[in-house]
């Protein structure tokens, strides 16, 4: 018998299920910064498949769902993905502020890098993977208010970098998930990001 896995919930689409068995990912905007990163939208699968991560030179992900780990990942070249986590929740309770750190965590991650040390795993530069399990609601709340934050010479609201992912990923406008809509809400009408172009 298969144990669950924890964080799954108990009652998923059948739609839903097919896609989150199998790596999913989408790359939303391309050389940004000075290390000139691709950011992809995602699924759990993915960020768990070396092959689909070594193809698209991504050695950095960030999850944003909640009980839900992926593991260490060595990379055919002999490097390892580094993780990055800040776990919400897909609905109400989440606190705005957590959010806000999400989406400055992207901005770290697509301008900077941090260098390896000699004890640390290998390691290079690449690319970033932003995903929750489905790369539906969550990281696609997360990924539109980076872009409508500090890519603003091309989404210049919330709203249309949000279509600009719904058209990528193939959403319905059910997805995100309400709660996840109010909490980007929250966040630029509290100014969290620090700049209009947010809301």
């Amino acid at each position: 018998m298969t144990e669950k896995r924890l964080g799954v919930p108990d009652h998923v689409p059948v739609s839903e299920a097919r896609e989150d068995d199998r790596p999913l990912l989408f790359p939303v905007i391309e050389n940004v910064g000075p290390y000139e990163k691709t950011l992809f939208l995602g699924n759990l699968a993915a960020a768990e498949d070396p092959d689909c991560l070594f193809e698209a030179g991504i050695t950095e992900t960030l999850n944003v769902s909640i009980n839900m780990f992926p593991g260490p990942l060595e990379l055919a070249d002999g490097t390892h993905i580094r993780r990055y986590q800040i776990g919400m929740i897909d609905g109400a309770g989440n606190d705005p502020h957590l959010m806000a750190a999400a989406v400055y965590t992207v901005e770290g991650l697509m301008r900077g890098y941090v260098p390896a040390k000699p004890h640390y795993p290998k390691h290079r530069k690449g690319h970033i993977l932003v995903h929750c399990r489905g790369g539906r609601s969550r990281s696609v709340t997360l990924i539109a208010l980076w872009l409508s934050r500090f890519v603003h010479d091309r989404f210049s609201s919330f709203d249309d970098a949000l279509a600009h992912l719904r058209d990528l990923r193939g959403l319905e406008d059910n997805y995100p998930l309400p709660p996840m809509l109010a909490l980007a809400q929250e966040v630029r009408s509290r100014n969290l990001l620090g700049n209009e172009h947010a809301a």
